[in-house]
């Protein structure tokens, strides 16, 4: 029998390329958003994340009569904000419950038939934007911080029952979403030139990172954060943006 993996934000950029892999790799999946996302092989839940009823609709769907969710891949959320003194209280609350509370719900709900089962993994994407952040996303950080430790704990917690967790945490990613915020090609050059590799992420490699992440291979990985950037949490801003520090490292000038 295929093992059931729960993909939410299934019809975004990262999540749609990684609910596809399971699909390719075997899994029964169920990919929940507010959108479908037309993916062959994927079961599509409608359900907004945010909302309790909906999310534990979601996951009896996944796993009717009592069943359990093998792995669920917590996707969804959204990269919005503004500076700290223009941020009302409804929209700091909207961001922390998009990226943070959906965690809390989707996990509240997977658990019981986890902790019956005997096994289960847990992997929430996270986002290294709360480890070197970026200009005017003070809510996006602080969720994406909270996700981080919320794995730590909950690998503390339920590794007793054999359920393990973890946070990937991408950089730059190539999605539509990025690409909105860019200001043309020189800007994505930025984003290239911006880590070791002088590569951009993809949603494949991020997809990939998921897939060992709920593998038998990575049995040992919880409680950890595995972060995807190329190295730029890694760098000194100046080493990046000083023409000398450029050519030392042998980087073309900005």
């Amino acid at each position: 029998m295929p093992r059931t993996a729960l993909i939410t934000g299934a019809a975004g950029g990262i999540g749609r390329v990684v609910a596809a892999r399971f699909v390719a790799d075997g899994y029964r999946v169920v990919g929940v958003d507010v959108a479908d996302p037309g993916l062959d092989g994927v079961a599509y839940c409608r359900a907004d994340v945010t909302n309790p009823t909906e999310v534990s609709d979601a996951v009896r769907a996944a796993a009717p009569e009592g069943g359990a969710v093998d792995v669920l891949v917590a996707c969804a959320g959204v990269t919005e904000g503004r500076p700290l003194h223009l941020t009302t209280t409804q929209e700091w609350n909207a961001v922390l419950e998009a990226n943070l509370g959906s965690v809390f719900l989707c996990v509240r709900e997977v658990l019981p038939g986890m902790i019956s089962a005997g096994s289960g993994r847990v992997i929430a994407i996270g986002s290294v934007l709360h480890k070197t952040a970026a200009p005017g996303l003070p809510a996006y950080a602080a969720a994406k911080g909270a996700v981080a430790a919320l794995t730590r704990q909950l690998a503390v917690d339920y590794g007793q029952y054999g359920i393990s967790f973890v946070t990937i945490s991408p950089g730059w990613v190539g999605t539509p979403a990025t690409e909105s915020r860019l200001d043309g090609a020189g800007d994505l050059e930025r984003l290239r030139q911006s880590n070791p590799l002088g590569i951009l992420g993809s949603p494949e490699q991020v997809a990939a990172a998921v897939l060992f992440a709920a593998s038998p291979d990575a049995a040992l990985l919880n409680g950890s954060e595995m972060v995807l950037d190329g190295g730029a949490s890694a760098v000194s801003p100046a080493s990046l943006l000083r023409d000398a520090h450029r050519q030392r490292m042998g980087l073309p000038p900005l």
